[in-house]
């Protein structure tokens, strides 16, 4: 009975583990809203990550990019790239593939990096700002956990810097546990 309830334990502990780290959303913040509508057509390309929630994932991460291309079959090839420990440190890639999910305009997706594919859900990737210009975006996900400003540049203005605050402030999130990106 003893081993059983520790292998019961160890088991929810592992689980707990993969969930990430503690929500960054008011408790009481509104249920999180996406732009109503992304063209993936404009969204494609390179983008700069100008800050981010610290996660697992991203450990010793600068120099972070995140590279979208449209796929043939409507899903779209996520590359993303870190430098290790610097912004010129050794390069570590992830690809990954994104699904859109289903009546969100494009806006929200399911990112996924394993080699057995997750289930989709509401989708991990929330488009929560972008500007007219496809030139800077929030992104965020309904648990709280993860947060990324991202931009066509490696560096922003205080203007956009603020828009892009004032966007992730009015959905919930806490400012405070943001993440700079050094970029080159």
């Amino acid at each position: 009975m003893t081993l059983r309830l520790l292998i019961i334990a160890a088991s929810a502990l592992g689980l707990a583990a993969c969930t990430g780290g503690p929500s960054g959303r008011a408790k009481d913040a509104p249920p999180l809203q996406a732009v109503p509508s992304v063209d993936a057509t404009r969204y494609a390309g390179l983008w700069y990550e100008i800050a981010r929630y610290p996660n697992g994932f991203q450990k010793n991460c600068e120099g972070v990019t995140a590279e979208y291309t449209l796929r043939d079959d409507g899903r779209i090839g996520v590359l993303n790239t870190c430098r290790t420990g610097t912004k010129s440190g050794e390069p570590r890639d992830a690809d990954g593939i994104a699904k859109p999910i289903e009546g969100s305009g494009g806006a929200r997706l399911a990112v996924n990096f394993a080699p057995i594919p997750l289930p989709a859900g509401d989708g991990n990737y929330w488009v929560i700002y972008l500007d007219d210009a496809y030139a800077h975006a929030v992104v965020g996900e309904p648990s709280g956990r993860y947060l990324w400003y991202l931009s066509r540049t490696p560096t922003i203005s205080p203007d956009v810097r603020a828009r892009m605050d004032a966007a992730a402030e009015a959905q919930g999130y806490d400012l405070s546990m943001l993440k700079e990106t050094i970029q080159p």
